[in-house]
């Protein structure tokens, strides 16, 4: 049988009270209750009826939640007035349910739900997986269904891609020439590809008309050198970034040929007997040269020894400063010199005169 609504039941006490006070008619226990029976049809009748008790709320909505790969996560729904009802969690876009109350469902043995005995309850995902994003929904089984969503976006950071048919991690041209670097990168978001040069060098970029551009990064997968320069040459890194740490680099190493040309730093030297005297030359030269020095118009190759001491140290990748020095002069000891420096793809020489 349906009740009348609490303002009904008030009401018609204070009807009741209202007969009694202003009319000596007293309404006794019997008709009382006459009274409250019809009170009850008409309301049924009338499709009045006390209100159930307040059902299910939620107290918070389910946060979103963005996680790298590998990571352990859960959502928290949290639920007041459940009473006799159940939460599930369902994962939205196959509408699989996963589990209920405290039960499992699925099968995921990376997927567990907890409750705390009160009003909370927790969807737990360990060593989260890429096809584990989406929208995952907290639903109480009311009718209608109540429910709150909350989505998993699960990233992945940079990795550079070893392709078999691009897995070059050098450049190699002659000078004049063109040299093509690829570096391909996965992840999620997608990564974005950018290229700078080691040490914070500029890259050169030149058209065939020989104008060039001056940029310390250049953007995009494949990096283009044309009308290449010895100045090209060393350590371009491709560095992968996609927001998720940590960021990644391939280091691709650029080489330029040419032909030596060789200078001397003084073509006119003089020093006096039985002192000692170093001739020097400056060579550049890719790749690396065989460089010598002789005497008598290069009839005469000079070796380390007593007399002589030949030694070369590399300034950077593409150039050599070569040392002659001859120690106790004698008279006999001056003339012409000349150093020289020859490679695959040419020889170059300059002279000395010793005084």
């Amino acid at each position: 049988m349906s009740t009348a609504p609490r303002g009904g039941w008030h009401l018609l006490v204070l009807f009741v009270r209202s007969l009694n006070k202003q009319t000596s008619l007293r309404i006794c226990t019997p008709v009382f209750a006459t009274i409250i029976i019809i009170f009850s049809l008409l309301c049924k009748l009338t499709g009045q009826h006390e209100p159930d008790e307040v059902g299910p709320q939620f107290l918070a909505q389910l946060t979103n939640i963005t996680v790298p790969q590998g990571r352990d996560i859960s959502f928290t729904c949290v639920v007041d007035n459940l009473g006799q009802y159940r939460v599930a969690w369902i994962k939205s876009d196959s509408k699989a349910i996963l589990g209920i109350h405290t039960h499992m469902v699925s099968l995921n043995p990376r997927l567990s739900v907890t409750h705390n005995g009160h009003n909370t309850w927790k969807l737990h995902i360990s060593h989260v997986q890429l096809n584990d994003s989406g929208s995952y929904m907290c639903q109480v089984n009311t009718d209608p269904m109540k429910s709150l969503s909350g989505y998993l976006d699960v990233v992945v950071p940079p990795d550079i891609i070893n392709q078999p048919d691009h897995n070059i991690d050098e450049g190699v041209s002659t000078e004049g020439g063109t040299i093509s670097l690829q570096c391909s990168a996965t992840g999620v978001p997608d990564p974005m590809v950018q290229w700078r040069r080691e040490g914070g060098k500029d890259i050169m970029l030149r058209t065939e008309s020989r104008d060039k551009q001056a940029l310390k990064s250049v953007d995009g997968e494949r990096l283009q050198l044309t009308n290449v320069h010895r100045t090209d040459m060393g350590g371009y890194l491709c560095i992968a970034s996609n927001g998720v740490p940590p960021s990644v680099s391939k280091r691709f190493d650029v080489h330029v040929n040419f032909p030596p040309t060789i200078k001397a730093v003084n073509q006119l030297v003089g020093a006096p007997v039985e002192r000692e005297v170093t001739l020097e030359c400056i060579v550049e030269v890719y790749p690396k040269p065989l460089n010598g020095w002789y005497r008598n118009e290069g009839n005469i190759k000079l070796h380390n020894g007593n007399k002589y001491n030949i030694s070369e140290a590399m300034i950077n990748l593409y150039m050599w400063h070569l040392n002659l020095t001859i120690r106790h002069l004698t008279k006999a000891d001056f003339g012409a010199y000349s150093c020289s420096s020859v490679n695959a793809l040419g020889k170059s020489e300059a002279r000395i005169r010793l005084q």
